[in-house]
């Protein structure tokens, strides 16, 4: 039986799993990796890490029992998306790359926005410049560090670097690209009008392709590194949101993903290109040829548990503490948690946000906190839900959500998502996210399926549905509205306290 191979290069570690063609998880690994803050507001990783990673997690895959390298038909890539990587003219890394959390570029949004014009800009790629997208990193690089920029010859995004070090060949996909601030989101294609009006030079853009299609294949150098056959193709894949929303089969408009992971992402498939006027939803292209999506993302989901636990919690594990906020009511007492400890993309497109427990009294303990953190992140998504519906002209009495992500594991915080969203969410069998997408892309690139479409209805059904708890209803939509209102009066505090002391 054939098998794919899917690999994700996400912040924390390097996923490498095998699928075979029914959609069963052979085997997965995981190596993980370090985020470097050498600054604040800088967040950075070096390629050559994730390679090694990749190397590490290809290997101990393939020393899998069950596992067959020679069985191998093609692999996906899939990761972290917006990041930048620049290669000199011999393909070596110049720099750390600049993640999508990096928040050291407002002033470079604010030119982009002066040179292109605001509206011209969004009309074009969908978005409006945020800190976190690709393009502001370019010209903060040109203006800060014009030796690297001298010696640039070619421009990656993260999972692209692994597909360089695994074929020698630059190119991305078309979902991916999308989220650079450099595309033409209605062609499909890199816009030569942007890239040109920011001084960016079009030999510097890898050639783009539609998810499935493969790119390349594996070079002799790296099947000795990795233990790959040569010549295994590779596809295009697509950047993690995009091959995670076809990890649970949100490849057509109804079926909604959000995402619990690092990040919240709410991610809905769309049949052409909407732009939502403001910039407040991100619009890409999908990896699936053809569609495109709307997305809402909040940039400290589980985030906000996993530093809450690391800062106030760390004796206790993540169940235990679970199992505490599960004994509160809806509402924590009056308690609210603002997550945007890393600054916030949507609704908010703010990089100097702050996080802030609000209402904190004596009677408040850890299980209320954990609680309110809980919300407070639902009530993120909840922000993006609305905003992505409204945008996509949805009717949302018939739409499916899937829930996804590390947080998804935790019975009370979907139970908590689907009350604050007031409407069922589902689960399905696979748990894989991203890399599990990748696979299936591999799968349709090399003709194990005939298109996403099929490998998504061959390989993934729904296991369990929660459903909102009665109770909770009144109670939530009573605390969003006040937590609506937390940012518009907190924000010019937000922005002082940013200011050096």
């Amino acid at each position: 039986m054939r098998t794919l191979l899917g690999i994700d290069v996400s912040t924390t570690g390097v996923t490498a799993l095998v699928v075979d063609s029914r959609g069963r998880v052979v085997a997965s690994e995981t190596t993980g990796l370090t985020l470097s803050t050498p600054r604040p507001l800088w967040a950075e990783q070096h390629p050559g890490d994730w390679w090694h990673a990749t190397v590490q997690s290809v290997r101990r895959l393939l020393a899998r029992p069950g596992v067959e390298a020679g069985a191998i038909a093609g692999v996906g890539l899939t990761g972290q998306m917006h990041g930048l990587v620049l290669l000199d003219e011999q393909g070596r890394a110049l720099r750390p790359a600049i993640l999508w959390n990096d928040q050291r570029t407002a002033a470079e949004c604010d030119a982009i926005r002066a040179i292109i014009g605001r509206t011209r800009l969004i009309e074009t790629t969908g978005n409006d410049a945020l800190a976190g997208f690709t393009a502001p990193k370019l010209l903060w690089v040109q203006r800060h560090e014009p030796d690297i920029w001298a010696r640039t010859r070619t421009m990656l995004l993260p999972k692209d670097y692994i597909r360089f070090r695994l074929t020698g060949a630059r190119a991305t996909d078309k979902a991916d690209a999308s989220g650079t601030l450099l595309f033409d989101l209605k062609r499909r294609t890199w816009s030569s009008d942007i890239a040109d009006a920011l001084g960016i030079p079009a030999g510097w853009l890898p050639p783009t392709h539609e998810g499935p299609e493969i790119t390349s294949t594996v070079s002799t150098t790296a099947a000795a590194e990795t233990g790959l056959p040569p010549d295994t193709p590779v596809v295009a894949g697509g950047g993690d949101q995009s091959a995670g929303a076809v990890g649970v089969g949100a490849v057509a408009p109804g079926i909604i993903s959000a995402v619990l992971g690092t990040s919240g992402v709410v991610f809905v498939t769309t049949e052409g290109p909407v732009v939502q006027p403001e910039g407040r939803l991100h619009a890409f292209c999908h990896a699936v040829p053809g569609r495109w999506h709307l997305m809402g993302v909040m940039l400290s989901a589980a985030g906000s548990l996993q530093w809450y636990h690391d800062a106030l919690a760390s004796s206790s594990d993540f169940d235990a503490l679970v199992d505490e906020a599960d004994e509160v009511a809806a509402g924590a007492d009056g308690l609210l948690f603002l997550p945007y400890l890393t600054g916030e993309r949507t609704p908010h497109a703010d990089p100097l946000a702050r996080g802030a427990l609000v209402g904190l009294t004596r009677r408040h303990g850890r299980a209320h906190i954990t609680r309110a953190v809980l919300e407070g992140v639902a009530f993120g998504l909840r922000d993006c839900f609305d905003l992505v519906s409204d945008a996509s002209l949805a009717d949302r009495r018939a739409m499916k959500m899937r829930l996804s992500g590390g947080g998804a594991k935790s019975a009370l915080w979907r139970r908590i998502v689907a009350s604050v969203l007031d409407m069922p969410v589902e689960r399905v069998n696979s748990t894989d996210g991203a890399a599990f997408g990748a696979a299936l892309l591999a799968g349709v690139g090399v003709g194990v399926w005939r298109d996403v479409a099929t490998a998504c209805a061959e390989t993934i059904s729904v296991i369990g549905s929660d459903e909102p708890v009665d109770a909770w209803r009144e109670p939530y939509a009573r605390m969003h509205e006040i937590y609506a209102s937390l940012y518009p009066a907190l924000a010019p505090t937000f922005a002082r306290l940013a200011t050096p002391l």
